[in-house]
């Protein structure tokens, strides 16, 4: 053998050394990772020449902890004293960090004596409190953070929140990251993921069985999640009380009837967009999650026979929301309302169901007598006579909203508010255009004196004389918002503030760009007793003469925005001669006349201001906005 490779020496093999330069660290070694583990020493040959043994020397480096496979590293980690030691040590390299967050805290072995006993049960109460939140936006959602995030809150308080929207495209989120989080993190009680496609049902699962204590689940967008990954949330997380999906198409029928099965907490639930979601899943969910006080439905594959079960089953329900449903009929609201099974319901918001007509409105009305709030938004089939129809048989309304519905006249509404035998405080109406102005004989009305907010906004055909009719049939109005009625003048607001007995509280003209000085003076003078919130924003002719009266007669106003006003520096100084005026907050914004002479005067008032608004006043330089944000430290100033 010798002649045949050309060397001289022999084959016999020597024993290598230990790792550890002296028996004593070999000593502690043997008492960190146990006293049972055997070591291998692997045989050396000897070296063939001095050069080769030279050679060998220069390469050679001294064996540290890295060189010991992931088990011996796991049973040491499990045996680390407390939590920011454990901490520490995944701050090492990122096969620490994963190898920390693989640890389960059932895992980790606990100390034995009395003292450290009693510290340990401490830090593990504090440990599963769960108050603390995280959460991960796109290229921040990767699986190394959510591991970072298991390890280190373990030991502050403990996970009780987790969202993570989007993923990081080269690294994102996968079922890794979920896995940490729920070898980490049991205190966690609700988890949010939003758009990340690369979780699927194992991440699913893995929450499912690490983090029972789970309240709350929301999912959007998760196309990789199935009926699969919701069966083993139902089956692992028996205290669930809320579910949001969102378009996820994956998820079905059996992923709704496990989780009414086997989450009796359940008690609000979201679902939109989710075409695999039919009659079958939503009667199931229905009838067997008996606790169920909030339904939302939109965007579904659902017809009359779901809307059937909800008002036979959904008894507890008090928070309905359905939108979309264009597989809904008239039959199907109207059975909603005329079966009077949901005798609990409070709030009913109904947007661009094509079922939803004066004979349904009216049923709803007269079958739901707890209803206090309805919300109909796009219900392009209802017209006047269903409004005065539903005001009349609705007898504990107390606010309603309507967005977009252009049949509504101003002929309905009028009279539906005469009609009103409820306590209704609250109207809005929100770009419906089948509303036009007409004069119109209201004395033969009988006024809602229970109404105390009105909200008018953005509805072209809205004048001066609804406004003058409406003043006479409300006088106990103490909020006003009429944000977008260009159309309307001094002569038609002038009525309908004379008329409010009560005092006017709040006041948003926002867009009205009619209005003088004139209305603005009345209504210092009739309501500046009482006026808190005054909103003048694009009211283009209101001037320094409006900030005169309002300082002499707004005694107890704290929020007043001028904004794209014709305010100049004199208006600031009188507002700041005020004894008794106020101000918490100011909104000057684009007012153009405003310059670097308003500093003294914007100084006085920041004794009591919190907020300032002096974006776009282009007069104002940058030296003296920076030294108004020096001199008001205490005030939040938008520059």
């Amino acid at each position: 053998m010798p002649a045949l490779v050309n060397y001289s020496g022999d084959d016999e093999l020597y024993p290598g050394g230990s790792f550890c330069s002296s028996p004593m660290e070999l000593g502690r070694l043997y008492s960190t990772i146990g006293s049972n583990l055997d070591l291998y020493y692997p045989p050396n040959k000897r070296p063939r020449s001095i050069l080769e043994a030279i050679e060998g020397e220069q390469h050679y480096q001294e064996p540290g902890i890295e060189v010991l496979p992931d088990e011996c590293l796991f049973e040491i980690f499990r045996r680390l004293p407390g939590g920011k030691e454990r901490s520490l040590c995944a701050c090492v390299s990122k096969r620490w960090l994963m190898l920390m967050s693989s640890i389960c805290r059932d895992e980790i072995e606990r100390t034995t004596s009395f003292a450290e006993t009693v510290s340990s049960d401490e830090n593990q109460d504090i440990e599963c409190d769960g108050y603390l939140t995280r959460c991960l936006d796109g290229k921040k959602a990767t699986d190394v953070r959510l591991a970072a995030i298991a390890v280190g809150t373990s030991s502050r308080g403990g996970l009780g929140k987790l969202s993570i929207r989007g993923s990081n495209s080269m690294r994102g989120v996968t079922d890794l990251g979920l896995y940490a989080v729920a070898h980490g993190c049991p205190s966690l009680r609700s988890l949010s993921l939003w758009d990340v496609s690369s979780i699927g049902d194992e991440g699913l699962s893995q929450i499912a069985k690490g983090c029972h204590m789970l309240e709350k689940l929301d999912l959007s967008h998760c196309s990789s999640i199935t009926n699969k990954g919701l069966i083993a949330i139902a089956e692992g997380c028996p205290n669930l009380t809320t579910l949001n999906m969102e378009s996820c198409p994956n998820i079905g029928n059996e992923g709704l009837q496990a989780l009414a099965k086997l989450c009796p907490k359940l008690q609000s639930i979201s679902i939109k967009d989710c075409p695999l979601v039919g009659d079958h899943g939503v009667s199931n969910l229905l009838s067997l999650a008996s606790n169920l006080s909030r339904v939302k439905l939109q965007a579904l594959n659902i017809t009359d026979f779901s809307l059937a079960v909800i008002c036979h089953y959904g008894r507890a329900i008090t928070n309905l929301v359905l939108s979309g449903l264009k597989n809904v009929t008239e039959r199907g609201f109207w059975v909603m309302g005329a079966a009077q099974g949901l005798q609990k319901l409070v709030s009913l918001t109904v947007t661009s169901c094509r079922g939803v007509t004066d004979k349904s409105i009216e049923a709803i009305g007269k079958g739901c007598i707890n209803l206090k709030q309805m919300y109909l938004r796009r219900c392009c089939f209802v017209t006047d006579s269903g409004l005065v129809a539903f005001a009349k048989a609705a007898v504990s309304l107390e606010s309603l909203q309507l967005e977009e519905c252009n049949r509504f006249t101003q002929s309905g509404i009028i009279v539906a508010l005469s009609n009103i035998k409820t306590k209704l405080r609250s109207l809005t109406l929100v770009k419906c255009s089948g509303v036009k102005d007409i004069d119109m004989e209201v004395s033969m009305l009988s006024p809602c004196e229970s109404l105390r907010s009105l909200a008018i906004q953005k509805c072209p055909g809205f004048g001066s004389s609804s406004l003058a009719m409406i003043g006479k049939l409300c006088p106990q109005l103490r909020h006003l918002n009429l944000t977008g009625l260009y159309g309307i003048t001094d002569a038609g607001l002038l009525p309908l503030l004379e008329n409010c007995e009560a005092g006017l509280v709040n006041v948003n003209l926002a867009g009205c760009w009619n209005l003088t000085d004139n209305i603005v003076s009345a209504l210092a003078r009739l309501h500046g007793g009482t006026l808190e919130v005054l909103n003048l924003d694009g009211c283009m002719k209101i001037t320094d003469a409006s900030l005169i009266t309002i300082a002499n007669n707004c005694l107890v106003l704290n929020d007043l925005d001028v904004s794209k006003c014709a305010i100049t520096d004199a208006g600031i100084a009188v507002l700041s001669r005020a004894s008794l005026l106020s101000l918490q907050v100011l909104s000057l914004s684009g007012c153009s006349d405003v310059s670097n002479k308003c500093l003294p005067f914007l100084t006085i008032l920041g004794q009591s201001l919190i907020g300032l608004n002096i974006q776009n006043c282009n007069s104002i330089s940058s030296s003296t906005m920076e030294l108004l944000v020096e001199k008001l430290w205490r005030c939040d100033i938008l520059i």
